[in-house]
């Protein structure tokens, strides 16, 4: 017995070997109640566990060579590959066959994948191309799993999640998990779970251990800032937050050529390469991350000292799942947000939730370096990967080197239903928006 919960034997010697000494929240109200049949819908933040919450019952309940027993819906590839890992961990000694499916790689071998699956871990808009292609069969399906399902759904993919659950067992067990209940989610609920208990656990996050400011600064300093930031303080592991694609790989290379090694991690990536990065991460071979948010949604990375909005989000729930990645578990984080000119507005959209209570700091001194403003062979990758070919300005100067000044971004989109396009909610707060005069700008003080 673990804090109460019984395992079998081997999901509980699986537990042990993991390092886990007790249940978190999330697992201790989930797991009985899912072994008990009935339809849970969970809300917590990432980090809580939740995987283990759904995937240590889930295992007790089915055998192998049955068929596909469980489907398991997430948005995106990163989070894919993630909760499949998890899942074989927990059956390290149970035979038990779980594949993850995925767009953005070749659909072939997933094929006998398949055939051969008790668990599928999948993306929408690839489990919907293998379903509109006869190649998956869910009649032998007994549990449903609905991970981050409000991303799943801001992400556009409400339409195909349906036509996929309405292609599942009336008579199963369907499961929930989410960091909001949207309207969208209120709406599977409704129509799809039957009587379903409902849990919701405290923040993750400790709070009180967890310091949030930001900087005012021009937009022209931007990455001067940063660099100095990550120079001088941000001596832990950093997630660093950018707006768009292209941002991403242009902060990475930035930072390389200041001697600063980074990984990016967006949509525009190879599978491959994106894997690379979050497994270079995970090893601690580099402490920079510089990430989307559709990309780094879902990533559980431990001990994370500071999270830098290099762009604000454009909504407190964005900065909210931000910022849920520092101070967990007893742990101390830091939390800075580089204000510029063209990020007010989304700034005030998220200090419009009086929840969220953010200092500003005056501004250190600091170098003003050069800063390359685009790079031409988009998609290479990010840090210390490859030579990229640049187009050189200096953000020091005018602003010629820094977004927001005639600098326009080509954004790219992928139809895959591996969610790792970034639809248009998730582009540059820039773009569209000319920067405002200094005579214009709204006092720092609104930003209180």
């Amino acid at each position: 017995m673990i804090s109460g919960i019984h395992l079998q034997p081997d999901m509980k010697k699986a537990f042990e070997e993991m390092g886990y000494s007790e249940m978190t929240e999330i697992q201790q109200k989930a797991i009985p109640l899912i072994q008990q049949g009935k339809d849970v819908i969970g809300q917590s933040q990432t980090g809580s566990g939740k995987t283990a919450a759904f995937g240590f019952p889930i295992l007790e309940k089915i055998s192998h060579n049955a068929g596909l027993q469980v489907l398991i819906l997430v948005p995106t590839r990163e989070l894919c590959e993630q909760v499949s890992t998890e899942l074989k961990k927990f059956a390290k000694h149970k035979r038990m066959n779980i594949h993850a499916i995925y767009g953005g790689v070749s659909i072939n071998p997933q094929f006998g994948m398949i055939r051969q699956a008790d668990i599928v871990v999948g993306t929408p808009g690839r489990i919907l191309d293998h379903l509109e292609r006869g190649t998956i069969n869910f009649n032998k399906v007994k549990i449903l799993v609905l991970d981050e399902a409000d991303k799943m759904f801001e992400m556009g993919f409400i339409d195909d999640v349906r036509r996929i659950i309405s292609q599942t067992p009336r008579e199963r067990q369907t499961l929930l998990f989410s960091a909001t209940i949207s309207h969208q989610v209120h709406d599977v609920v409704k129509n799809y779970m039957k009587n379903p208990e409902k849990i919701k656990t405290q923040a993750y996050v400790e709070e009180s251990k967890m310091e949030q400011f930001f900087y005012s600064v021009p937009s022209r300093d931007k990455f001067s800032l940063l660099a100095h930031i990550l120079k001088h303080e941000a001596q832990g592991i950093t997630i660093i937050f950018c707006a768009t694609r292209n941002r991403v790989d242009v902060i990475s290379k930035n930072l390389y050529k200041q001697g600063i090694q980074a990984l990016s991690l967006h949509g525009g990536l190879s599978q491959n390469r994106r894997k690379q990065s979050i497994d270079a991460f995970h090893r601690g071979e580099v402490s920079v991350l510089v990430a989307s948010d559709v990309a780094a949604r879902g990533l559980d990375i431990k001990n994370v000292s500071h999270v830098i909005n290099y762009d604000s989000p454009k909504t407190s729930k964005e900065y909210i799942h931000r910022i849920g990645r520092t101070a967990r578990a007893g742990s101390e984080g830091k939390v800075i947000s580089l204000i510029a000119e063209q990020d007010h507005e989304n700034f005030r959209n998220v200090l419009s939730d009086r929840s969220i209570v953010v200092k500003q700091v005056q501004l250190p001194d600091f170098e003003k370096i050069s800063f390359v403003a685009a790079v031409r062979e988009h998609g290479r990758g990010g840090g210390f990967h490859g030579r990229p070919s640049y187009r050189r300005g200096y953000g020091s100067q005018s602003g010629r080197g820094s977004y927001g000044h005639g600098h326009r971004e080509s954004r790219s989109h992928s139809s895959d239903g591996g969610g790792s396009s970034e639809r248009s909610s998730h582009g540059s707060s820039y773009q569209g928006n000319r920067p405002r005069s200094s005579s214009s700008r709204p006092h720092e003080r609104r930003f209180r």
